[in-house]
Order: structure tokens, then C-alpha cells, then sequence
């Protein structure tokens, strides 16, 4: 009985081990976002953002993205209406469903942040308008993030850090300052500012972070294209309160013929902008790029 004992545990042994060998194997899982692999989960704002961080929670899965629609000409009947959208480069998740609406509107990248030349790029290819969004010095201190404008820096020294900021958004067509109530009061740090805008014939919004800010009257002198901003959309994360600014925005451009409106990539923002759409689309509002609202007083 010994050998047979013996040659059954072997059997057995044999067995096992081909089914250990054999086994199903589970499946790493990798997520994907518009073919584009991304961290599970949205990065952390740098600590010199103002703005508060989106959370960083799964967004509802968007439509598949709609061709881009045409941007009205010069001399489109109707209120126009330019959205862009500051602080992209940070909230991938976020930027790309902006980037999937199917209306004109404007992305503006900051310099040197995680995703600043990914979504400039996408932005680009959706026909979605590119900007530089340009850190300057704040009132209160805060640090507006790398690549900062700042009044103790000589005209010199303002050239060379538009120009290497410029540089990181090489799509970027036009200029808003990202906070800057301090420096875009200062005449002498707008004018080396607007004079590199001018150079790269860009146009200039003025964010107007600061009732005393000097830059739409500076680029305005300069000969440089320029406007400013009618309506800050999303000074609070609520979708009520972004779906009503919206609505003064559309009234702002219904009364005077165009408005410019500035949001931020939270998850908010994005929600009302989805929603009001069509309810502004129903009232002859016309989604258009800010390019087409700047003012026709270049060179």
C-alpha cells in the first residue's frame, strides 16, 4: 500500500499545482478619460491658488463631444456672449467637459501647472479659443503661482517673464491677468506687460480684479485689442448661483450687445454652464470666443 499511497499524493500534488498555473488572473484596471491616461483622481490645486479647489469627486459622464459650432462673424445679429474659463491646467477631468460643450467659448492656461499643455492643446483641436492666464502680484499677498508678474520687477525683468510665460502656451492667442489686483493698477508694470502683447500682436482682457486696474485702458492706448470683464460667474461653488449669473450676463448682453463672463473649472460652474445653454440659445444669446469681442483698435 506503501507505493501506492505514495503515487496518489503525487497525483493530487500534480493536480493542484496545474490548476495554481492555470488559474483566471484579475485585470489591472486603468481609467481612461478622452483617450488620455489620467490619475484616478484630479490633482490638488498648487497653494498659491485663490480660487477654491473643485473637488475632486467623479464628474457625471458627459455626451460625447459635438462637432464645434462656428463662431458668429463680426457682424452676427444678437446678443454675444464670450465665456472663458481661467485656471485651466489643474482639473483635467473638469477642463476636458468644458472643452466637450458644444458652443465657442475660451480657455485660459496658466504657465507650469501639471496639465498646462495637454489641455491647451485639446482646447486648440476642439476649435475652443487658447489664452495665456498671466499671474500677477495680489493686494493681499497671496502668491498667485509660478510665472508671476510682480511690481518690485524691472521693465526688464516684466519683458522676460511675459515672454517665458507666453512660451509655456504657445497656442495661446491673447492675454487675462490671473488675480493681479495689485499689479494691474500699476500703470508702469501694464505698460511693459501690454508691450509684449503688442510685439506678438495678442489681444489683452482685463479679468478686472481690481476696480482700479489699469489694463484695458492701457491696451487701449497701447493700440492693443482689448476688452474686460462684465460678470464673474462662479464667486461661489453652487450651480443655482452660477445658473443666475449666467442669466445677468446674457442680460448685460442683450442690453448692450455682448458680455464677457469669467467662470473656473468646478465641477459647479461646468454643471450651470450645461444647463443654461439652451435656456440662453432660446433667447437669441450667441455663444462667440472673447478674440471676437475685443476691441477692432489694433495696429
Amino acid at each position: 500500500m506503501g507505493p501506492l499511497v505514495s503515487l496518489i499524493v503525487l497525483i493530487l500534488l500534480a493536480a493542484i499545482a496545474g490548476w495554481w498555473l492555470m488559474r483566471p488572473k484579475p485585470h489591472p484596471v486603468i481609467r481612461y478619460v478622452f483617450h488620455t491616461l489620467v490619475p484616478s483622481a484630479e490633482p490638488s490645486a498648487p497653494a498659491a491658488t485663490p480660487i477654491a479647489t473643485p473637488a475632486a469627486t467623479p464628474l457625471p459622464s458627459a455626451a460625447p463631444a459635438p462637432s464645434p459650432t462656428s463662431t458668429p462673424t463680426a457682424n452676427a445679429q444678437g446678443p454675444q456672449l464670450a465665456l472663458i474659463v481661467d485656471d485651466c491646467g489643474q482639473w483635467i477631468a473638469t477642463e476636458r467637459g468644458f472643452v466637450a460643450l458644444g458652443i465657442p467659448l475660451t480657455l485660459s492656461v496658466l504657465p507650469d501647472v501639471p496639465y498646462t499643455s495637454i489641455i491647451a492643446t485639446e482646447a486648440s483641436d476642439a476649435g475652443k479659443g487658447v489664452m495665456l492666464h498671466l499671474p500677477m502680484e495680489t493686494l493681499s499677498g497671496l502668491n498667485p503661482g509660478p510665472g508671476k508678474v510682480t511690481t518690485e520687477m524691472s521693465d526688464a525683468q516684466i519683458v522676460a517673464q511675459v515672454q517665458s510665460d507666453l512660451a509655456e502656451v504657445p497656442l495661446a492667442r491673447g492675454v487675462n491677468n490671473h488675480e493681479g489686483s495689485k499689479a494691474s493698477a500699476d500703470p508702469r508694470v501694464m505698460r511693459a506687460v501690454i508691450g509684449v502683447l503688442a510685439e506678438h500682436k495678442f489681444f489683452f482682457i482685463d479679468s478686472k480684479t481690481n476696480a482700479a486696474s489699469v489694463g484695458e485702458d492701457t491696451a487701449r492706448q497701447m493700440g492693443v485689442p482689448t476688452a474686460a470683464r462684465d460678470v464673474f460667474l462662479d464667486n461661489r461653488a453652487d450651480v443655482a448661483y452660477t445658473e443666475a449669473q449666467l442669466s445677468q450676463a446674457a442680460a448685460i448682453a442683450q442690453r448692450t450687445g455682448s458680455a464677457i463672463a469669467i467662470g473656473h473649472p468646478h465641477p459647479t460652474t461646468l454643471a450651470a454652464v450645461r444647463t443654461m445653454i439652451p435656456r440662453l440659445q432660446a433667447l437669441g444669446v450667441q455663444f462667440v470666443l472673447v478674440q471676437d469681442l475685443v476691441g477692432k483698435n489694433g495696429p
